[in-house]
C-alpha cells in the first residue's frame, strides 16, 4: 500500500476485538485516516481527534486541464467541516455527514440515523486501484449525456486536486440530497446551470463559480489544523457512493470517464446496507485485499438525517 511519509513513529495503538488501529499524529496524516490491520473480515476506523496532529487534504494530485487557484487550502476531512460547506452551499439543514466508525460491526452501525443516503469515500491512491480503474475503463467510452433524463449528474475533474470537492458535489446534487437543495441557494443554481451541460461543460462551469470558491474558502478555515498547501503530493483520493431514485447504486469518480452503475438495491436497503456495501464501497476494498496490500487506509462518511 502507499504509505504517506512521516518522521514519527505511529502512535496510540488500540484495541477494538481482534483489530489493531493505529493513530498516526503526524502533520502529514489525515484526520480521518487509520492503519487498519485486517483479520475478520470486519473493517473499522476511528476518528483521531488530536488537534495539532492529523490533518487531511481534500484533494489528489491529478493532472490538471485547469488549475483553480483560489482552492489552494483544502479543509480538513471531517464530517463537521463537509457538513458546514454543503449548508454553506444550500443543502437543507436536515441533512449532515456523519463518522461511520465500522462498515460490519452492528453495534457501532445503530448509532448512525438512516437511512444512510451516500457515501464519501477516501483512501490511498494504489497501483490496485489505478490498475483497476485503466482496465475498467478501457473498454468504455467517455461520457458525454445531459439533461433531466440522467439518472445522476456527474462532475468530470479537470480542477488540479479537487477529488475531495468534486466527492462532496457528487453526494449533494444525486438522489435524496438533490430533493432537499434549498430554494434559491448557489448550490440550487449550480445544479440548474449544470444538468443541461455536458461533462466538459460542466468541468468549466465549476472552473468559473465564485461561489464555489467562497464556500470552499469558509470552510477551508473552519478546520483545527493548518492545511496542507496545494501543491504538495498527496496520495489521497475520494470516490462517492449514492443511491439514486431508482434505487440503483452508483459509484462517482470524478477520474473516471464517467458514472458507473454498480448494480440495483431494494427500495428498503440503503448505501450501509448489506447490499449496498456489497455491491458498493466493501466490493472497492476488497479489491486492495485480493490484490495483497496488506494494511487498509481509508475513512468512510455518509450523507443521513441530521441529530440536530
Amino acid at each position: 500500500m502507499t504509505h504517506v511519509p512521516s518522521t514519527r513513529k505511529p502512535q496510540q495503538i488500540h484495541q477494538i476485538s481482534n483489530l489493531t488501529i493505529r493513530k498516526h499524529l503526524h502533520g502529514q496524516w489525515p484526520p480521518s485516516i487509520v492503519t487498519i490491520k485486517k483479520f475478520t473480515g470486519r473493517y473499522v476506523r476511528r476518528r483521531a481527534t488530536h488537534k495539532q496532529g492529523i490533518r487531511a487534504s481534500w484533494y489528489h494530485n491529478s493532472t490538471p486541464h485547469h488549475i483553480l487557484t483560489t482552492l489552494r487550502h483544502p479543509p480538513e476531512n471531517n464530517p463537521d467541516v463537509m457538513t458546514r460547506l454543503a449548508h454553506e452551499l444550500g443543502l437543507s439543514q436536515t441533512l449532515q455527514f456523519h463518522e461511520v466508525y465500522s462498515l460490519t460491526e452492528p453495534t457501532l452501525l445503530e448509532f448512525l440515523p438512516r437511512p444512510a443516503y451516500a457515501l464519501l469515500l477516501v483512501f490511498p491512491v494504489t497501483e490496485t486501484y489505478e490498475k483497476f480503474r485503466r482496465d475498467e475503463d478501457s473498454s468504455r467510452k467517455d461520457y458525454s449525456a445531459s439533461g433531466p433524463e440522467e439518472p445522476v449528474l456527474w462532475f468530470k475533474q479537470t480542477i488540479r486536486n479537487a477529488c475531495g470537492l468534486i466527492g462532496l458535489l457528487h453526494v449533494i446534487t444525486n438522489g435524496e440530497a438533490r430533493q432537499q437543495i434549498q430554494a434559491g441557494s448557489d448550490l440550487e443554481k449550480l445544479l440548474r446551470e449544470a444538468i443541461p451541460l455536458d461533462p466538459v461543460k460542466r468541468a468549466d462551469l465549476l472552473y468559473q463559480s465564485q461561489s464555489l470558491e467562497a464556500a470552499h474558502a469558509t470552510a477551508a478555515a473552519d478546520g483545527d489544523s493548518t492545511a496542507p498547501d496545494a501543491n504538495a503530493a498527496i496520495d489521497l483520493h475520494f470516490v462517492a457512493f449514492i443511491k439514486d431514485n431508482d434505487n440503483n447504486l452508483w459509484e462517482l469518480d470524478g477520474r473516471r470517464k464517467g458514472p458507473l452503475n454498480r448494480g440495483k438495491l431494494a427500495a428498503d436497503q440503503d448505501v450501509l446496507s448489506e447490499q449496498g456495501q456489497e455491491v458498493g464501497v466493501r466490493a472497492f476494498l476488497s479489491r486492495e485485499e485480493e490484490a495483497g496490500g496488506g494494511e487498509l487506509r481509508f475513512s468512510v462518511i455518509m450523507l443521513g438525517p441530521s441529530m440536530d
